[in-house]
């Protein structure tokens, strides 16, 4: 039996906390193995306990989320962080994102929506709430369409955009579409009428074609392509 994925959980509301551990002690390949009330408290832990994933709330007293984000990837930790909040206004979506978080999650999701979030992190992927995903596309988005001062040259310069795209299948090509649009899985699936795991497998090909890291990546990449739905 391969081992179970260590969570640790940082929230100022011990009912969270306790909520969010029952949960997750239901899921056999996942094990909850410590707690802190703040960003500053989660600090002191984590090094010890050494966890593969930190689920961590926003708004908290003595220390923020995003600023114990920003501490314990500056610090070198290995585990993957989720953010894990109520709230989903840009500047927390945006922040936590640049502090180094690799998942954003709303407190309304599902445990099998963190359960999974949780999975995919821990494999060093990225997870981004389906509602909050088309916004940071939108923001992307933006960002990229601003000209830069003094751009500079890549170490190794990346294939061509339409070089990319020509490698993608025509399902492929499909499926980054509706990335681009901020679709989650599921209407992916609904849409094509596969199963959610062949467009898991879908979109491991399309960003390994592509040459992107996630998702959100492959989503801006079809954006600036002019594929976006």
């Amino acid at each position: 039996m391969s081992a179970k994925i260590r969570v640790f959980i940082v929230d100022d509301q011990p009912l969270i906390r306790a909520g969010i551990q029952a949960l997750l002690g239901r899921k056999p390949d996942i094990e909850v193995i410590g707690q802190a009330s703040d960003g500053s408290e989660a600090l002191r832990k984590i090094p010890a306990l050494d966890p593969d994933v930190v689920l961590m709330d926003v708004r908290m007293p003595v220390m923020d989320g995003v600023a114990a984000t920003r501490e314990l990837i500056a610090a070198g930790t290995r585990a993957g962080i989720i953010i894990l909040t109520t709230f989903q206004d840009d500047i927390n979506v945006f922040n936590a994102l640049h502090a180094g978080a690799r998942g954003y999650l709303l407190k309304d999701a599902d445990h099998k929506q963190i359960a999974e979030a949780i999975r995919e992190v821990a494999a060093g992927r990225a997870l981004i709430h389906p509602e909050i995903t088309a916004q940071v596309l939108r923001e992307f988005s933006r960002l990229a369409a601003q000209p830069l001062a003094a751009p500079t040259p890549p170490a190794k310069p990346a294939a061509p955009r339409n070089d990319r795209l020509a490698l993608l299948t025509e399902r492929e090509l499909a499926i980054l579409r509706m990335l681009g649009s901020g679709r989650s899985n599921q209407e992916i699936s609904e849409h094509l009428t596969i199963s959610i795991g062949t467009v898991k497998n879908h979109i491991s090909s399309i960003l390994s074609k592509l040459d992107v890291r996630d998702r959100t990546q492959a989503g801006l990449f079809a954006q600036q392509a002019g594929l976006a739905e």
